[in-house]
């Protein structure tokens, strides 16, 4: 290496160190690709460089082992030569300079500024790149293998295990976070759909069903005037039958059925009976996304939540579960409303039966969803006890105050949304 002409070295330095920012793009490029679109490109466009970069993915460590292997070679064999120049220009003080100058030179041109750009075009690189990838890999192959058994070997020493290789597992929150913020090609209803889809795992029954108190059915065991006005008055289209409590069900009634019983000398209590399909029921604790599942495979679109001890515990509905992934579509909006009333000083006052997921979609608000599900049990666990009137409270930052109390239960809470985000500024 000393007897080299001193320009002929030049140029060997310079290729070195070329050599250094290829492996350093690449190995920044490879490592970023996006792993979801890259199998996308392979599998549906028949893209020959994407088939070969997923090919070299497929085994990182070995990828990583001959970039490393060609960087690391490509570096020392530029410093030993960039010594050897500057000796013989310099002299001895010539070994101190080339490595002070040849470090800001590997570090900015042979690190820093392949990578960044590797990093901003990772796609468009990483397919340029992978093809003289893929003829090192084999020419460095005995290498590369004989250096990963190596650090393999070492990992088992100090009690580490070899590193699983094979598909990216992603977690539902990951998963919800890809949607949200890496689809800006998705309409914005799309992606609303594709994010109640994925929250549909993580939720369940207990969540969205009607309470037991407050499922409209027929108690057979009122007198036949108060059933026909029930019947008339009814805006469901199915009604459970039962008598004296929901827990003593006896069928499940379809409105349609009715028209059928005029025609005949049906129309009584009995032919409610015989017209009433077999009750569907729903362990208490489904998630949402199996009942989806349960509702088509058992071609059914209602049934009753039933608790480890085979209390009802509320009804859902096929309906229910299809408005947490598309939103409200039904025109009946009034009994929300209801629910909400705006006051002129920037205030809600809210019925304490109302579902804490539905106030939270309606009004934009962040209300804890975990525990109880309604405005009235979430108030109760906070405090432990059924409060009286003019108890004031912050559930999540959010101001309360109970205004009325029947039952043992909230009826009505003023919340005041305004004073939550003073306090989150201040």
């Amino acid at each position: 290496m000393q007897h080299l002409p001193i320009i002929l070295s030049i140029i060997i330095l310079v290729l070195l160190l070329c050599c250094s920012a290829f492996f350093s793009a690449s190995e920044t490029a490879m490592m970023t690709l996006n792993r979801y679109r890259l199998r996308h490109l392979a599998k549906s466009r028949k893209n020959k460089s994407a088939q070969r970069a997923e090919r070299l993915l497929k085994r990182p460590d070995r990828l990583l082992g001959t970039i490393l292997i060609g960087n690391t070679f490509s570096n020392i064999l530029a410093s030993a030569l960039a010594t050897v120049v500057a000796v013989q220009v310099m002299g001895e003080v010539g070994a101190i300079v080339s490595a002070i100058l040849l470090t800001l030179v590997v570090l900015i041109f042979g690190e820093i500024m392949p990578k960044t750009i590797a990093a901003h075009y990772p796609e468009r690189l990483a397919f340029i790149l992978c093809w003289p990838l893929g003829w090192i890999f084999v020419l460095l192959y005995p290498f590369v293998i004989l250096t990963n058994a190596v650090v393999n070997g070492l990992l088992y020493l100090v009690g580490m295990k070899k590193p699983a290789l094979g598909a990216e597992h992603v977690t539902i929150e990951e998963l919800r976070t890809i949607v949200s913020e890496h689809s800006k090609s998705i309409p914005t209803q799309s992606k609303n759909f594709l994010l109640g889809l994925i929250d549909l795992k993580g939720m369940t029954v207990d969540e969205i069903m009607v309470p037991r108190n407050e499922i409209a059915g027929i108690d057979l065991t009122e007198d036949w005037v108060n059933i026909s006005m029930q019947l008339a008055r009814s805006q469901h289209t199915r009604l459970p039958l039962f008598k004296d409590t929901i827990d003593d069900v006896t069928g499940m009634l379809h409105m349609r059925d009715l028209v059928s019983l005029f025609n005949k000398s049906d129309f009584n209590k009995e032919g409610l009976i015989g017209a009433a399909e077999e009750s569907y029921f729903i362990p208490a604790g489904t998630s949402l996304m199996t009942q989806l599942m349960n509702f088509q495979s058992n071609k059914k679109r209602i049934g009753l939540v039933v608790d480890e001890y085979g209390d009802i515990q509320g009804l859902v509905t096929l309906e229910d579960i299809l408005e947490e992934v598309i939103g409200k579509y039904t025109t009946d909006t009034g009994s929300e409303n209801k629910l909400i009333h705006p006051q002129e000083d920037g205030s809600f006052v809210i019925d304490g039966g109302m579902a804490i997921r539905e106030l939270n979609r309606m009004m934009s608000w962040e209300l804890p969803t975990e525990g109880a599900k309604t405005l009235n049990g979430a108030v109760v666990e906070y405090l432990e006890i059924i409060p009286h009137p003019g108890t004031c409270l912050r559930l999540n930052g959010y101001p309360l105050e109970v205004l009325a109390v029947k039952d043992n239960k909230i009826e009505t809470v003023k919340i005041i949304p305004g004073l939550r985000q003073i306090e989150l500024h201040d």
